[in-house]
């Protein structure tokens, strides 16, 4: 019998600022460490306002995490210190590994009618924390989309579905990274790794977790599931849209600052130190 994942949390994503004076909505971050063990936060930027976004995320550092960006709706255009430069567009997925360092922005572009998106942090274990950084830009097409019950349509970004695997492969916490959509009155039963944090982020419609016919949950809402081997997902008279999200929990102190995430408080004094002295990227690990 699989043991159905029941909720554990849930967290409403709340209003925030970041970057240059970008206006998002935050599902969770430090005020929930270590809950979410690998994962540091999730932001929301959803908005028809150009004023809300274009200011966007002048050149900044990050060492020790990968950042996952994913976009439903607009343009954001990235730059990095590796040399890469581009643009990811609606579907289109940005897994960047910042390993010992990386300097980098991304900048909205004005979308009609809205620009929307997510950037999720994962964190790095200390054996990984200075490993060389990369860049893996992964267009919409290349994600494949899936249908493993009536009624289920899953883009699979990281992870495998139904012996179908995603184009994000060999990350150091073993993620699984799904856009789930369900019809009205719909069930899905996924299967997950055992030992895995999970976790829902609501983005469309409303849907029920886990065995319970309690309240069904909405929108710009994070469901945290406790153990188990299987997320039950139900929509009811609405359809319902989310991101599921899996990963091996690290265990390790965090010590975070900003847009970089090390073990010690010594270590996050020694990488800001490193930056303002020019030294930054100098101390990654080759590969």
């Amino acid at each position: 019998m699989a043991a159905i994942r029941s909720v554990h949390q849930l967290f409403r994503s709340r209003p925030t600022m970041e970057g240059a004076g970008v206006k998002l909505k935050r599902a969770f971050g430090s005020p929930q460490l270590p809950l979410f063990d690998p994962f540091l936060l999730l932001d929301d930027f959803h908005s028809d306002q150009p004023d809300d976004y274009l200011s966007g995320f002048p050149m900044h550092p990050h060492r020790g995490i990968e950042t996952i960006t994913y976009l439903l709706q607009g343009r954001v255009l990235h730059k990095d210190s590796m040399g890469h430069s581009g643009v990811i567009e609606a579907g289109d997925v940005q897994w960047m590994t910042a390993g010992g360092g990386i300097i980098h922005e991304e900048m909205p572009q004005v979308s009609t009618p809205e620009l929307w998106g997510f950037q999720l942090w994962a964190n790095l274990p200390a054996s990984h924390k200075m490993m060389a950084p990369r860049y893996r830009e992964i267009r919409r097409e290349q994600i494949p989309v899936v249908t493993p019950a009536e009624g289920v349509t899953i883009r699979i970004v990281c992870g495998r579905v139904d012996g179908v695997e995603g184009p994000v492969r060999e990350i150091i916490i073993d993620p699984e990274f799904l856009d789930v959509s369900l019809a009205p009155d719909h069930r899905y039963d996924h299967p997950v790794k055992a030992g895995h944090r999970v976790f829902a982020y609501l983005l469309e419609g409303e849907a029920r977790f886990g065995e319970s016919d309690g309240d069904a949950i909405g929108i710009e809402t994070v469901v945290l599931f406790g153990d188990g081997d299987t997320v039950r997902i139900a929509a009811r008279t609405r359809a319902a849209r989310l991101l599921l999200i899996s990963g091996t929990p690290i265990g390790e102190p965090i010590a975070w600052g900003g847009p970089i995430v090390m073990n010690t408080r010594e270590e996050l004094a020694r990488a800001f130190e490193e930056y303002r002295d020019g030294t930054f990227l100098s101390r990654v690990k080759p590969e």
